[in-house]
């Protein structure tokens, strides 16, 4: 058998770039619910609420991003201006006085990451060799993930050393952002175009029926998925319901993030070589688990070690959801395929979270995550039943 080829090192520039733009925008999320609950005075719905939408948002805009990526047949300037709107919205958090405000931030910015994603998510399918395609995405997802404690361990030393100033620390974040739009501007170099391509409608009847039966099956799979979760938001208050300090909150998102970042290219990798129905049965196997835990405490070992699933069970499944979307849709549509399946995504994803803070305000956290346990097993019930369609 001959050796596997070395991942380019263009995916691990994607993979700092995303690892910048996340230790900014986690440096906010990770204290963002309770600053709006605290300071703010919003709801726990309110906060549910606005995550769902600006989730949603940005999955619904990587449709548009992904069409156009493939009728232009460019992926790099739709990343760029994604990025670049990202990196404008982080300001918005210091100066926001309202939850209006704060939506309006948020939706900015997760029209930036819509914008950025399918683009993104297709040009590291175009750069990597199909041999190690889920290698690439558990790489560039791992690389993502640190930047997703290392924002929220800023946030704890920040607010210890400023005094649980929330408007200060946001405005660290805008540093990050800016280095990660530089660092896609000048060191990412795109695959050419081929001479004979032509450019075609990609939403074309005719083009839509390209996409598989396996693709779409993927679509459905990843939405059932997303309705079995919500926001990490709700991880934040559940800790700080516990009784959690407000300068620690940060330290929810480290937690799950540290277990994330060193599961997604061990997980990516055994996705090159493992049943794609198998490994995603599992990851909700472990999510049922996280949910039962955050369920029965809201303080002490149980809930880090709920927290520590729910980051295990996205290592498991986030990188290989998006490998299995690269392996069943055609090269020259990724970008349209990448769009469809978060569009249905965050539509899932906005239910998902709506329904959380409704549960969480009129019956308690509890209820709120055994909910997420029983649409897990519903998931899992679907899984078995159809998941030998989806190829190893």
């Amino acid at each position: 058998m001959p050796p596997r080829p070395r991942l380019p090192a263009g995916i691990w520039i994607l993979g700092f770039v995303s690892l910048a733009m996340d230790v900014s925008s986690e440096l906010i999320h990770s204290l963002l619910p309770v600053f709006m609950v605290t300071t703010l005075g919003a709801s726990v719905l309110t906060v549910g609420l606005i995550e769902g939408a600006a989730e949603a948002t940005a999955m619904i805009v990587k449709v548009f991003s992904g069409v156009l990526s493939d009728y232009w047949g460019r992926r790099k300037p739709l990343a760029l201006l994604g990025y670049g709107l990202g990196a404008v919205s982080k300001p918005l958090f210091a100066l926001a006085s309202t939850s209006g405000l704060v939506l309006g931030a948020r939706l900015l910015d997760r029209i930036g990451k819509g914008i950025r994603g399918a683009p993104r998510d297709a040009l590291v399918a175009d750069i990597a060799p199909e041999a190690v395609r889920g290698a690439a995405f558990g790489l560039r997802q791992a690389l993502d993930t640190v930047g997703a404690f290392l924002g929220p361990m800023l946030a704890i030393a920040l607010m210890l050393l400023w005094a649980d100033n929330f408007r200060a620390v946001f405005w660290v974040a805008v540093i990050p952002a800016a280095l990660s739009v530089t660092l896609l501007l000048f060191g990412i170099h795109e695959p050419d175009r081929p001479a004979t391509a032509r450019r075609t409608n990609p939403i074309r009847a005719d083009n839509l029926r390209r996409l598989s039966p396996a693709y779409w099956w993927v679509v459905v799979a990843g939405a059932v998925f997303t309705l079995a979760r919500f926001s990490e938001a709700f991880l934040v208050l559940r800790a700080q319901q516990g009784g959690l300090e407000l300068a620690w909150t940060p330290l929810v998102m480290i937690v799950m993030s540290l277990v994330y970042s060193a599961g997604a290219y061990p997980f990516g990798k055994l996705s090159d070589s493992m049943n794609h129905g198998t490994l995603l049965a599992a990851g909700l196997a472990v999510l049922i688990a996280a949910d039962l835990l955050l369920a029965s405490a809201g303080q002490g070992p149980v809930l880090w070690a709920g927290i520590a699933l729910w980051g295990l069970h996205m290592a498991m499944t986030q990188g290989l959801l998006a490998t299995m979307v690269a392996d069943t849709a055609p090269a020259d549509l990724r970008g349209t395929a990448f769009g469809f399946f978060n569009l249905v995504s965050g539509l899932a994803l906005l239910l998902a979270s709506g329904v959380a803070g409704l549960l969480w305000d009129r019956w308690g956290a509890p209820i709120t995550f055994l909910a997420g346990a029983s649409f897990s097993a519903l998931a899992l019930a679907v899984l078995a039943l159809r998941g030998p369609q989806l190829r190893p």
